[in-house]
């Protein structure tokens, strides 16, 4: 008597449950209908033209600052009397235009991603490489144990490699860091 009676309520749980699930799809249909626009939709080609580029850095160079797709030349200067807030004055070259503030943003922007995306990379590697060690404790047979022994080997290797690659690339930003303070770059520009 008791499974019947727990059949019966299963049965009848679930056929109140599939009718409220009707009546939530009848609503949503009905809401679907008032709509008067569907949202913005966006493409693979709008999301590329607004993703900046970043440069690649080599270990000789610095990275080249990041043009947009929708800069325009750099305006000549002019002399003027007064700047504005828009525009900062250069010893010896007049006014320095807006598009200099963005590739300044741009170049310091992109230094920051790299180290960014290299910390976060190399706490990966570091993450596998706790993972692979606790594994190899883990494991008796010699066979399984030297393949998790040259698997964490080479993530060491790569962790060595990423960590050189982080201290190039916070070189990099000090080197653009000191080379805006040397051009006289508003302090702002280099945020």
């Amino acid at each position: 008597m008791r499974v019947l009676t727990a059949v019966l309520v299963t049965v009848s749980v679930a056929t109140a449950s599939a009718q409220s699930l009707g009546e939530v799809a009848r609503q949503e249909a009905e809401r679907r209908k008032t709509v008067k626009a569907p949202g913005k939709i966006y493409t693979n080609d709008q999301l590329k033209a607004d993703v900046p580029s970043v440069p690649t850095a080599e270990p000789d160079r610095a990275p080249a600052p990041p043009t947009p797709a929708t800069a325009t030349p750099t305006p000549r200067p002019t002399p003027a009397p007064s700047t504005s807030s828009s525009t900062a004055s250069r010893p010896g070259t007049g006014l320095v235009a807006t598009a200099d503030e963005a590739s300044w943003r741009g170049r310091i922007q992109a230094a920051r991603e790299m180290i960014s995306r290299s910390q976060i990379f190399a706490d990966a590697l570091q993450s596998r490489i706790n993972g692979l060690s606790a594994d190899f404790a883990a494991r008796d047979d010699p066979a399984q144990r030297a393949v998790v022994a040259n698997e964490r080997q080479k993530s060491l290797d790569e962790l060595e490699r990423v960590k050189k690659d982080l201290q190039q690339h916070s070189r990099t930003l000090a080197d653009i860091q000191e080379e805006g303070r040397k051009a006289g770059v508003p302090a702002g520009w280099l945020r």
